[in-house]
C-alpha cells in the first residue's frame, strides 16, 4: 500500500471513531430525555444545535493550532511548536469567557429565538442553557487539547478521550435525568466532559510535543502567536459556518415540499452522517499529513491529495451503493410511514453521485488546509453554497427531493472541479507560505 495512504488511514480512523462517539452521545441523551416528554426533547435539541454553532467558534483556535503545530513539527522547529501552543491557549482564553458570558446573559432570548417563540419548552431550554453554557468552557478547552495532540500527529488520544466522555455519559444520563430532569441531562454532559478533560490535560502534560526537548530559542511574543492562530483558524471556522448555514437554509427549502418530504429528508440526512463524518476524518488526516510534509515539494503534496481522494472516494462509493441498496430497510428501521418511506428511498437512491463527489471534495480540502490555502478553500465553499441554494430551489420546484439531490451533486461537482484546478497553484503557495512561518 502507498505510504501516504497508510498514513492517512492511520490518522483518519481514530478521528472517525471519535466523531461517531459524539453522535452516539447525542442519541443517548435524546433517548433518555424523550421519557420526559416532547417539550424536554425540543429543549435539548435546541441546546445541541446551539453547541454545533459554537463549534464554529472553537475551530478558530482548535484548527488553527492543529495546523500551526503540524507545520512546526514538519519543520522540526521547537520554538514554533511552543509558539503555536501558546497562541492557541491565548486565543482560547480570550474567546471562552466572552462566549460564556454573552450566552448566559442572553440565554432566555436565545432559547426563544431558536424555538420560534414561547411554549412549554422555553423554560426547559433556558434551564438547560444555565448549565450547558458554562460547560462550553470545558468543551472549548477540550477542542484545543485535541487540536494540539492532532497537530503533533496523535489522533488516537482524542479518540480515547471522546470514548471516555461518551461512555461516562451513557452511565450518568439515566441517573441524573431521572433525578433532575432536563437539568440532569446538561449536568451529565458537562461533568463527564470535565472528567475526560482532566485526563486529556494530564496526558498533554506528560507527553512532550515534538521538539520540546530541544532548545526553543528566544521566546516569541504571545500577542503575535495569538494573531497567527486567529488568521490561520478563521478561514477553517468560516468554512464550517458557511456549510452549516447552507444546511439550515436547505431545510427551509425542503419544508416547502411538505411535511412528508421534510421527514424523509431528515431521516436520510441523519443516515448520511455516517458517511460524511468519514469524509471529514480523511480531511483532518490530509490536513495534518500535508502540514507534516511541509517543504517536501510539489509532487509530495499532489500525491497526498491523490491518496486522500482515493481513500475518501472509496468510502463515498461504498456509502452510495449501500444506501441505495438498503434504503427500504433503513426507512423501515426509523419507523417511517409509507409516504415518508417512499420519499426517503427515492432520495437515498438519488444521492449517490453527490456522496462520491463530496467525498473527493472534502478530502482534497484537507490538502489546502494543511498547506496554508484555507482562504482559497473558503472561497470555493462560498461559491458552491451560492450555487447550491438557488439551484435547489429551482430543481425542487420541478422534481421534489430528487431535484434537491441533483442540485447537491451539481454544486459539489463545481467545487471539486475548482479545487482540482487550484491544486497546482496551491502547491506553489504552500512553499512560500511556510517559508514565512
Amino acid at each position: 500500500m502507498n505510504a501516504h495512504r497508510r498514513r492517512l488511514i492511520a490518522l483518519a480512523h481514530p478521528v472517525y471513531l471519535s466523531l461517531l462517539a459524539s453522535v452516539a452521545a447525542g442519541i443517548i441523551n435524546t433517548v433518555w430525555v424523550s421519557r420526559l416528554g416532547g417539550p424536554a426533547v425540543a429543549a435539548v435539541a435546541v441546546a445541541t444545535n446551539t453547541e454545533n454553532v459554537l463549534l464554529g467558534i472553537a475551530l478558530v483556535f482548535a484548527s488553527g493550532t492543529t495546523v500551526l503545530v503540524a507545520h512546526a513539527r514538519g519543520a522540526q522547529d521547537p520554538g514554533a511548536v511552543r509558539a503555536a501552543v501558546r497562541g492557541g491557549w491565548a486565543l482560547c482564553a480570550v474567546t471562552t469567557p466572552a462566549v460564556v458570558s454573552v450566552g448566559l446573559l442572553l440565554r432566555e432570548p436565545l432559547a426563544r429565538l431558536v424555538l420560534g417563540g414561547g411554549g412549554p419548552a422555553l423554560p426547559l431550554a433556558t434551564a438547560y442553557f444555565a448549565i450547558s453554557l458554562p460547560g462550553i468552557a470545558v468543551f472549548f478547552v477540550q477542542q484545543l487539547v485535541d487540536g494540539i495532540l492532532k497537530g503533533a500527529g496523535d489522533t488516537r488520544t482524542p479518540m480515547r478521550l471522546a470514548l471516555l466522555a461518551n461512555g461516562l455519559i451513557l452511565v450518568c444520563d439515566p441517573l441524573l435525568i431521572h433525578v433532575y430532569g432536563v437539568r440532569g441531562a446538561a449536568a451529565s454532559t458537562v461533568l463527564c466532559r470535565c472528567a475526560a478533560l482532566a485526563v486529556g490535560l494530564r496526558v498533554l502534560r506528560r507527553t512532550p510535543l515534538p521538539g520540546a526537548a530541544a532548545d526553543p530559542g528566544p521566546a516569541r511574543p504571545v500577542g503575535a502567536a495569538l494573531r497567527r492562530t486567529f488568521t490561520t483558524g478563521l478561514p477553517m471556522s468560516a468554512d464550517f459556518t458557511v456549510r452549516q448555514t447552507g444546511a439550515l437554509v436547505l431545510v427551509a427549502l425542503v419544508a416547502r415540499l411538505g411535511v412528508t418530504a421534510v421527514a424523509a429528508y431528515a431521516i436520510a440526512y441523519k443516515v448520511m452522517y455516517l458517511a460524511t463524518m468519514a469524509f471529514y476524518a480523511v480531511r483532518q488526516a490530509a490536513s495534518i499529513h500535508t502540514a507534516h510534509t511541509r517543504g517536501a515539494g510539489r509532487e509530495q503534496g499532489r500525491e497526498i491529495g491523490r491518496q486522500a481522494v482515493l481513500v475518501s472516494g472509496a468510502v463515498g462509493l461504498a456509502a452510495a451503493v449501500l444506501l441505495g441498496t438498503l434504503a427500504p430497510w433503513i426507512m423501515r428501521a426509523f419507523g417511517a410511514g409509507p409516504a415518508v418511506a417512499h420519499d426517503g428511498v427515492v432520495f437515498l437512491r438519488c444521492i449517490g453521485p453527490y456522496l462520491l463527489l463530496m467525498a473527493c471534495c472534502i478530502a482534497l480540502g484537507g490538502v489546502f488546509e494543511g498547506g496554508g490555502g484555507a482562504p482559497r478553500l473558503l472561497r470555493v465553499t462560498v461559491l458552491g453554497t451560492a450555487v447550491q441554494l438557488p439551484l435547489s430551489y429551482a430543481l425542487s420546484e420541478r422534481a421534489g427531493l430528487p431535484g434537491i439531490a441533483m442540485a447537491f451533486a451539481l454544486s459539489m461537482a463545481l467545487q471539486y472541479g475548482v479545487l482540482a484546478l487550484l491544486v497546482p497553484r496551491q502547491e506553489g503557495a504552500r512553499v512560500s507560505w511556510v517559508r514565512g512561518v
